[in-house]
């Protein structure tokens, strides 16, 4: 059965009975979700209780051991090679980090999606990067090296480099972890714009509590030890009404 979003709206991204793991190893399983479109939807839960490794099945870099995970009704593990490298063409990623090119300006970072996916000349594809840095408040700093600027400028640039293609939905790993707490409002902040600008559906791992507070219009927490989720829903929502411990611990930073 396909999930539904909790209004019963056919979802944007649909998670099926999700199995994932390395090895001999399951990290989770038993995974069912929707997510709306348009919407900020966040996969949370403590350190390593498998949020990468899921957000790795959802991209296509990862084949789940078990489940389905759908874009518009389409399948993308079962799916023809051709049409799953379609479906990825419009996801954008921002990995943990940033994984900016350092020896690359950060013009250049913000190109390299547009080089690789597009037959666009060299000025048209300079243009559009600059516009995708003037939408996370770059411009000015095109010619820069990542060196140059600072973690949080440069986590930007990583929002940028997701936008390239236009996609439809964008995938955040960690997004603003290793940020002070003004910068994380601002990355926060200017996620939110673009989800308002844009459209896009955005999907964030995170167990930074002040960015799943601020952004996230609905949830799922995972568990490390059961290796499944064990709630789902608006994270301030979850805080008031859970009456699982472990939920309840986790949103309120260990107090039960």
């Amino acid at each position: 059965m396909s999930a539904v979003t909790d209004d019963g709206a056919a979802p944007h991204v649909s998670v099926e009975g999700l199995a994932v793991g390395y090895g001999d190893r399951v990290v989770q399983s038993g995974l069912d979700f929707g997510i709306r479109r348009g919407s900020v939807f966040v996969i949370m839960g403590p350190s390593g209780c498998g949020k990468s490794t899921v957000l790795r099945a959802m991209v296509g870099l990862l084949e789940p051991r078990a489940g389905r995970i759908r874009y518009g009704g389409t399948s993308l593990w079962d799916a023809a090679p051709e049409r799953r490298d379609e479906l990825r063409r419009r996801f954008g990623v921002m990995y943990q980090g940033g994984a900016l090119w350092s020896a690359m300006t950060v013009v250049e970072n913000v190109s390299l999606p547009l080089e690789e996916h597009t037959e666009l000349d060299a000025w048209t594809i300079r243009r559009l990067a600059e516009l995708k840095l003037a939408l996370v408040g770059l411009s000015g700093f095109e010619d820069f090296y990542p060196a140059e600027i600072s973690g949080g400028m440069n986590k930007r640039v990583g929002v940028a480099r997701a936008l390239a293609l236009d996609p439809e939905v964008v995938f955040f790993d960690e997004p603003s972890a290793g940020l002070d707490p003004i910068s994380a409002r601002r990355l926060d902040d200017t996620l939110l714009a673009l989800r308002d600008a844009l459209g896009c559906t955005m999907v964030l791992v995170t167990h930074e509590l002040d960015s799943i507070f601020h952004i996230a219009d609905d949830a799922v927490m995972l568990d490390p030890v059961s290796g499944t989720m064990i709630a789902r829903g608006a994270p301030r929502e979850l805080l008031e009404t859970s009456t699982d411990e472990r939920v309840r611990r986790f949103l309120r930073r260990g107090e039960a």
